[in-house]
């Protein structure tokens, strides 16, 4: 058997083939349920969940629901797992509630959820914004994960915080996620 026929090759060859490959086959369209989480936000000034929703339909995906909830852990425990349980829903995504303040609860009340947490959102999240809020990035809690065979990311509500994750992270791997999630 030669190098190049040996099972493994290729990505031995090439690291980022597998990648490549499962990008290939991820689905151009994907489903999202979208959620705010503040004390403050009404229809009118939710720029965070707004961004969210048009980013998602820029970049050719849907938009299967969107709402607005308290920071109390129960609402948006109860919230997330609504979207959780739509069938139409691939991911949720919520902005809000992920700083250190008192109020901040949206990573306790996710995590209980999540069956598989995918830390290096969370990395690469604050290492991007390092890059440009500097020190000040180490008390954002974005975090991802899986339940079952969803994903959802967890971000700040600052509506540059959610453009930063949408376009640099999120945006560009949806597809691969829940091509992922559904192998």
């Amino acid at each position: 058997m030669s190098q190049a026929e040996r099972p493994g090759a290729r990505a031995a060859e090439h690291p980022g083939a597998s990648v490549v490959e499962h990008k290939a086959q991820a689905p151009a369209s994907v489903a999202c349920y979208v959620l705010t989480v503040s004390d403050s936000r009404t229809p009118d000034t939710d720029t965070g969940g707004r961004a969210i929703r048009e980013l998602l339909e820029q970049a050719g995906h849907t938009v299967t629901g969107h709402a607005i909830v308290k920071d109390e852990p129960a609402e948006v425990t109860a919230r997330v797992r609504a979207g959780l349980d739509d069938r139409r829903t691939q991911v949720v995504i919520t902005t809000g509630g992920t700083g250190i303040t008192s109020r901040d609860g949206t990573f306790e009340a996710v995590d209980r959820l999540l069956d598989k947490r995918l830390d290096g959102f969370g990395e690469l999240f604050r290492m991007l914004s390092f890059e440009e809020i500097g020190p000040a990035a180490m008390m954002s809690r974005a975090t991802a994960g899986t339940a079952g065979r969803k994903a959802i990311f967890v971000l700040p509500g600052s509506p540059h915080a959610v453009r930063l994750a949408m376009t640099r992270l999120i945006l560009p791997e949806l597809g691969h996620v829940v091509q992922q999630l559904e192998r």
